[in-house]
């Protein structure tokens, strides 16, 4: 450091501040001479701020008069000046130094500006003139040493003889602009360092390579203070924390410095290494991302992150992943490539995936036909079987393990492919162009062999291996070619069931598959009775088999044997059940149909509560079919409940077991107290809907119906109360407006057969608000109100006549009400104008007759007769339009005995007694007789006037049952 100023040296080594520097170098410059001056700053001045770009060279003698020192060069050029711009090896070296580490394109920065537009024009400089001096000698090679230097001279002297005119400059300054536009979109990574920093950065690197960490760390700080963009202080703090082996802070600082120098691929590596020592899976995929980006081809770099892919469970990254690795791959490295389209199609088979899967197989098989081993045509056969694509299967089958399909024809066609033709396949391009040709052609033949004719015979060479014999018989089975398969199946069995029970069980399933039962039959029972292959799977085909072929006794047989050693098998039971049915052991069926699961593992598992209601839904049919109502009620309960989990918490119902007769039922309770145990109750419906979608909302209306109809046969009316309450809760039952009607109905018909009039109330009275002209609602209305005891039907009618005032059964009910309260102007106003609509109805006379008695035997009546004259012409208008019969006589018989009348209420009510009673249809006959209020009435009258014996007399001849 000896050749650097005395205070440039003080700074660097941190006596001195970079002010305190500024300071003592202008007074040093004051005091040196200007030539002195000139030499320092060639030294020291790289470090200032001001210095000159390190690609330009000072110009002596020319001056900034405006032009850019490119022109100026450009013209001492075309003036024969010898201004020596800076060297290749110069620019290099210090392009070196100043971009080793750096990475980001700096637009932005003036110095990088300069720099590159100085060097763009001064290259532009040099290359015109080697096109100029080519153009003058371009035959120079061909002359002696002596021409050459004639020629030099020559050139020299036309140089100093060429003015250049205002043209050539403009094109010449045309020609450097766009030169350096070119330079300036050229991705170019250079520090964000400002010069003013990068002394306090070499001094931070120097006190941390002595070990003064704390004071690097400070000196770091300060220039991320001042330059935030430069990953030079970031790269220096995540060394030292990594000394200090504070890994964390060592990541975070260099993931920051890696950001702002995304090219180095190799720190990205090492920062996605250190994320995975720490468990940052994530993080380490990211930084494996950022390398690839900068390195695309490289083969270890997307292994890897496809390998963290597959950890983190994400096979679509994944395979993509090894996709791209497949497509870089050349062709020398077969064997991998091989291994990875194997592996590749196994993960996509495994996630369901087969057309993916059969697109990397067939890649491969196009690819290197030459290096297909019999694993890889087993998986190829597997995945074409699984596509339901036999005929590629057999095609794949035949092409690589030179088998015969013997035809129709008299001449057996072989498809074979060349073996020699594989040996000799190349690498180079046109060759493998070639045996793609090949591959296709021989597919063509195959093709056309199958179109000519049907298999007759299968030649298989004794080195197939037996697994891909036996995907050659599932193939043969699929296509129906039996014919040689029997030979095929023969070798097969020879083979001991503990060794190849999988390709057993295969065959036998193809056949299962096409209805050859009896075929599958002694493969499957080989299996039964193997040790190894003892499972239930086996049973279930097995099963399955004899139930097709009809031998039902031993069918089941092998249902209880699966049922034993897969209990959670739903279709097993099922079919179990079913078998017990039709065998007439009803009691074995439904022990078949017994739950699976408890209750907790119905609450957390969706799928175990969807197989739970298929069994209960079978149970529940299997019991109705029994006649076991009660069971069956149990059955139905439970489902619904599981459906209307939520409702029946709003609802406050639930579901207990009680002990009847000895046996358990479940009932279902209202608890006022009921404890809410659902916070969400709309992500719990959602969550409950998914569990009970293994039945359409239409059948769970019916299953719904059925037990609430059920409940009410058995005279549960409160639980089937209950039940339609709860319905009512349920989101998808009283969104549907017929449904929630046909439910309202239910419900009302259950508490009236309930005698719950106050909820029958509630319910009727909804129904008429929305109808309120239907007839048959008033009458459920009327009886309602007459059983009940409850007073409040008489606000409701007034606010409803409000609303509608020309309602007739409504203004008779007002009347009715009014008239029992003692409102009788009010009763009067109402009965006549019922009595104007409907003049003929001898009801309204009746009642209009009966309010003007009422009024006329209150005490204090200004017009007592007037009234009880208007009452009387009603009467008779009533007894008119009425007839002469029973009714009418007693109806009035009784206001005269109301008016103190008895002599002519003795009349009438002697007259009644000889009247015999009408015979109505559907109705008993003392139910519509009159007699005893008749002669209890007659008898009252009899004793106020003394006559004791009369009076019992007709009690007795017409009360005494």
């Amino acid at each position: 450091m000896s050749g650097f100023s005395a205070e440039l040296i003080d700074y660097l080594e941190g006596r001195i501040t970079f002010e305190e520097f500024d300071k003592r170098r202008d007074e040093r410059r004051a005091k040196v001479p200007e030539s002195e001056e000139t030499e320092v700053s060639a030294e020291g001045v790289e470090e200032e701020e001001d210095a000159q770009p390190s690609t330009s060279a000072q110009i002596p003698g020319i001056k900034d008069d405006g032009v850019s020192p490119g022109v100026q060069l450009a013209f001492a050029s075309m003036l024969g000046e010898t201004l020596r711009p800076p060297s290749s090896e110069e620019e290099a070296e210090e392009e070196e130094e100043e971009d080793s580490m750096s990475y980001v394109d700096d637009e932005d920065d003036e110095d990088y500006k300069v720099e590159e537009a100085e060097k763009a024009k001064v290259d532009v400089e040099v290359e015109v003139k080697k096109q100029r001096r080519r153009g003058k000698g371009g035959g120079g090679g061909r002359r002696g040493r002596g021409h050459r230097k004639r020629r030099e001279e020559e050139e020299e002297n036309e140089e100093d003889e060429e003015d250049p005119s205002v043209g050539d400059v403009f094109a010449l300054e045309m020609e450097l602009n766009r030169e350096n536009k070119k330079m300036m979109r050229e991705r170019r990574h250079r520090s964000k360092l400002p010069r003013a920093l990068r002394g306090l950065m070499g001094e931070a690197n120097i006190r941390y390579a002595r070990g003064e960490k704390e004071d690097a760390i400070m000196m770091c700080m300060e220039i991320i203070r001042q330059a935030p963009l430069a990953y030079e202080p970031f790269s220096t703090l995540a060394m030292i924390y990594e000394d200090d082996e504070d890994m964390e802070k060592a990541l975070q600082f260099g993931l920051i410095a890696a950001h702002l120098n995304p090219s180095d691929g190799e720190e990205w590596i090492r920062l996605a290494e250190m994320s995975l020592e720490q468990d940052n899976i994530r993080q380490a995929i990211l930084c494996y991302t950022k390398a690839i980006k900068y390195n695309p081809t490289n083969v270890r770099y997307l292994w890897e992150r496809s390998s963290l892919h597959m950890r983190l469970g994400e096979h679509k990254h994944c395979m993509d992943g090894y996709r791209r690795i497949l497509s870089l791959l050349p062709m020398e490295d077969g064997e991998h490539f091989m291994q990875l389209s194997k592996d590749m199609a196994k993960s996509y088979y495994e996630s369901s995936d087969l057309t993916s899967a059969l697109g990397v197989i067939e890649d491969a098989l196009l690819r290197h036909p030459s290096l297909v081993s019999d694993d890889f045509i087993n998986m190829a056969a597997e995945l074409y079987i699984a596509s339901r694509q036999y005929n590629k299967a057999l095609e794949v089958l035949v092409q690589f393990t030179g088998l015969l399909l013997i035809r129709d024809e008299a001449a057996a066609e072989v498809v074979e492919p060349k073996q020699e033709e594989r040996e000799a396949e190349s690498t180079t391009e046109e060759e493998e162009k070639k045996s793609d040709e090949e591959t296709k052609s021989e597919t063509v033949e195959e093709t056309a062999a199958e179109q000519k004719g049907e298999i007759k015979d299968v030649q298989v060479p004794d080195s197939v291996p037996v697994d891909l014999r036996a995907k050659l018989m599932v193939c043969l089975i699929h296509l129906h070619v039996f014919t040689p398969l029997e030979g095929l199946v023969s070798t097969l069995m020879e083979q001991s069931a503990e060794e190849i029970g999988d390709l057993y069980l295969d065959v036998a399933e193809a056949y299962l598959e096409e209805g050859e039962y009896m075929t599958a039959l002694p493969l499957l029972s080989a299996l039964v009775i193997s040790e190894k292959y003892n499972l239930a799977v086996v049973w279930l085909r097995h099963a399955e088999c004899l139930k097709a072929l009809g031998h039902m006794e031993v069918a089941a047989e092998s249902y209880t044997k699966v049922v034993e050693m897969a209990p959670l098998h739903l279709e097993a039971r099922l079919s179990l059940a079913t078998l017990q049915q039709q065998l007439g052991r009803p009691e074995c069926a439904l022990k078949a149909l017994e739950s699976m699961y408890d209750s907790e593992t119905l609450a957390q598992d969706s799928s175990a509560a969807q197989k739970e209601l298929k069994l209960l839904l079978h149970r529940s049919t299997l019991l109705k079919t029994q006649g076991r109502i009660q069971d069956y009620l149990d059955s139905t309960i439970t489902m619904i409940s599981m459906l209307l989990k939520v409702a029946m918490q709003r609802a406050k119902v639930c579901v207990r077991s009680v002990i009847v007769s000895g046996e358990n039922h479940l009932r279902l309770v209202k608890v006022k107290d009921m404890q809410t145990e659902i916070d969400d109750q709309e992500a719990a419906y959602l969550d409950n809907t998914g569990k009970t979608n293994v039945l359409s909302k239409e059948d769970w209306w019916q299953l719904l119906v059925s037990c609430v109809l059920t409940l009410c046969d058995v005279q549960r009316y409160e639980e089937a109360e209950l039940m339609v309450e709860s319905a009512m809760e349920f989101y998808s039952f009283y969104d549907n407006k017929p449904r929630r009607k046909e439910m309202e109905f239910i419900g009302l018909s259950a508490t009236i057969l309930d005698r719950n009039h106050y909820n029958a109330y509630n319910y009727i009275r909804l129904m008429l608000m929305e109808k309120v002209d239907l007839p048959q609602l008033w009458n459920i209305f009327n009886q309602l109100t007459i059983t009940s005891h409850h007073q409040r039907h008489h606000r409701f009618c007034l606010r409803l006549l409000l609303k509608h005032p020309e309602n007739h059964a409504l203004c008779v009910l007002c009347g009715h009400n009014a008239m029992v309260s003692g409102s009788f102007k009010h009763a009067l106003g109402q009965y006549v104008q019922a009595f104007q609509t409907h003049s003929d109805n001898p009801l309204y006379s009746l009642c209009v007759g009966l309010t003007f008695f009422h009024m006329a035997s209150q005490k204090y009546v200004a017009k007592r007769h007037a009234l009880v004259l208007q009452g009387f012409s009603f009467l008779w208008r009533y007894v008119e339009l009425r007839g002469e019969c029973q009714e009418s006589m007693y109806n009035l018989g009784r206001a005269l005995h109301q008016m103190g009348l008895t002599h002519l209420a003795i009349h009438y009510y002697q007259k009644a007694l000889t009247i015999p009673a009408p015979k109505l249809e559907g109705m008993p006959d003392d139910q519509v007789d009159l007699q005893r209020e008749i002669a209890f009435n007659l008898s009252l009258i009899y004793q106020a006037s003394g006559n004791m014996g009369m009076a019992r007399q007709l009690i007795n001849t017409h009360c005494v049952i």
